[in-house]
């Protein structure tokens, strides 16, 4: 620079220079802004690089996080290495979308010693690994964590593998139910004391705590549980009635007669706004069980024979039932097009009045039906038609008398084996409960049922010729065109 050059920048374009910087900055932020704004209010489209970060939640369990107004710390004390871990964490950042109220704390045990230690000693987990703990805030007196181990999320199944020295056997992941269990979940936080479902015994009905795959209900009290109950056995032996506490009645499959003492403690129970859930199976056709004519004085009326339909049906003894009315219990299955597996269903009907309903009489409402060509077991001259099947009915309270209890509820279906440890995991019939119990319930925002989600197995098969071209192509190939490019780099920035 000579003597009489100006320097290049002065003090006045060092400040014109600063600012358009400044102003440019300003400007870009305020364009980012502006972009999320509307982003947030008008466009909720969301975009999944990965098949395990893809979630939808189930109605049922957007409803029960619209419903949730308390704090709820949710801690995933578990192994980033554990091949459901981001299934797991993607799950649990959708209920957080869904509601902020969530706060979700991530801890690995493996990395993490010291904040791992602390969450240990907070939750009492001592050896305990890959947990998911939820944690109400701010309730008083204060509601025990839920604690979800990671073995419950995963179900599996037991695949044996080639092996010409011994058989040998691996866990083979089949189903992920963790939407199930953190739904669940919240539910028990938010209703800390559980509400009681009673199942009748003492007439031949099956029972809660057997495992039998063609009678067992042991499946069916764990779906029970799900939804928050707690389930008591019930014997309705001398001047013992049906408990105050008792929110749901279940008669499942009497193979017994019921006394009239018993028949008339649960009509008592359902005038007061009790709620029912009644199975009926072709079994009781020739043996009544008593239940029927209190059924019929609530407007239902259960017929003595049971329905084929051949155009609908697997073995010949079951039918695929997809005729669905438009009741809440059956909206989810509806949209779902899943259809009820039931087997020899027997025909449950809406009892005719003649026209002239008696004051406050029940609203019942046929939920499913037979298709056009379906016909009676037990009366081959019936010309072919649809039955029902399954039946609603509720009693609403009479104008200035309060029930403590509510309306009366009763949902009754012309079978029960499809409830059992076998067949409730068949097509909708898990959904069907769900939906039942929870309508029975008055829980109308979890009506619709929660079904695990199927792991979906990716396999590659390759011939040795095949993986010998894919070793070259990593081994040599790969390597090869990227020391090469960076070759080429080199010679041209030399030159």
């Amino acid at each position: 620079m000579t003597p009489n050059q100006p320097p290049s920048f002065t003090p006045f374009r060092r400040w014109r220079i600063g600012f358009d910087l400044t102003l440019r900055t300003l400007l870009v932020l305020a364009v980012v802004v502006m972009i999320n704004y509307l982003g947030s209010e008008h466009f909720t489209h969301r975009f999944f690089l990965s098949s395990q970060t893809r979630i939808r939640l189930s109605p049922r369990t957007v409803g029960v996080l619209q419903a949730l107004t308390n704090q709820v710390n949710v801690t995933l004390y578990y192994d980033r290495t554990d091949d459901f871990y981001p299934t797991i964490l993607a799950l649990l950042k959708e209920y957080q979308a869904v509601n902020p109220k969530i706060n979700l704390q991530v801890v690995d045990y493996l990395r993490s010693a010291g904040e791992a230690e602390k969450i240990k000693e907070q939750y009492n987990l001592g050896g305990d690994k890959d947990m998911v703990i939820f944690d109400l805030v701010g309730q008083t007196p204060k509601v025990p964590p839920q604690k979800i181990p990671g073995d419950l999320l995963v179900q599996t199944t037991l695949q044996q593998v080639p092996n010409e020295k011994e058989r040998e056997f691996i866990r083979k992941p089949i189903a992920f139910g963790g939407e199930m269990w953190f739904t669940t979940a919240l539910l028990a936080l938010e209703n800390p004391q559980p509400l009681n479902a009673c199942f009748l015994q003492g007439h031949g009905e099956p029972s809660l705590s057997d495992p039998d795959q063609s009678r067992g209900y042991l499946t069916f009290g764990k779906v029970l549980q799900e939804n928050n109950l707690t389930v008591l056995n019930l014997q309705l032996n001398g001047d013992q009635m049906v408990p105050d506490d008792c929110s749901l009645l279940i008669i499942a499959a009497p193979t017994e007669a019921l006394t009239e003492p018993e028949l008339q403690k649960i009509d008592l129970y359902l005038s007061r706004g009790g709620r029912l859930l009644a199975l009926l199976d072709c079994q009781s056709i020739n043996h009544p069980t008593g239940l029927e004519q209190v059924l019929q004085n609530w407007g239902i009326v259960v017929m003595a024979d049971y329905v084929k339909d051949k155009g609908y049906t697997i073995t010949g003894q079951d039918i695929k039932v997809l005729h669905f009315s438009n009741h809440p219990i059956m909206a989810g299955l509806a949209a779902a097009h899943l259809p009820l597996h039931l087997i020899f269903p027997r025909p449950i009907f809406s009892k005719d009045w003649h026209n002239n309903p008696p004051a406050n009489a029940p609203e019942v409402d046929e939920l499913a039906s037979s298709s056009p060509t379906s016909t009676l077991g037990g009366d081959a001259g019936e010309p072919p038609r649809e039955y029902p099947l399954l039946v609603a009915a509720e009693q609403k309270s009479v104008a200035g008398v309060v029930n403590p209890r509510g309306n009366t509820r009763i949902v009754v279906v012309g079978d029960s084996f499809f409830l059992g440890n076998h067949y409730i995991e068949e097509m909708g019939n898990r959904d069907f409960v769900n939906a039942s119990v929870n309508w029975l319930l008055d829980r109308t925002a979890l009506v619709n049922g929660i079904e695990p989600q199927k792991v979906t197995e990716y396999r590659l098969s390759l011939t040795p010729l095949e993986q010998r071209d894919a070793r070259w192509m990593l081994l040599a190939v790969l390597p090869g065109a990227v020391l090469l490019l960076g070759g080429l780099v080199w010679l041209v920035r030399r030159k």
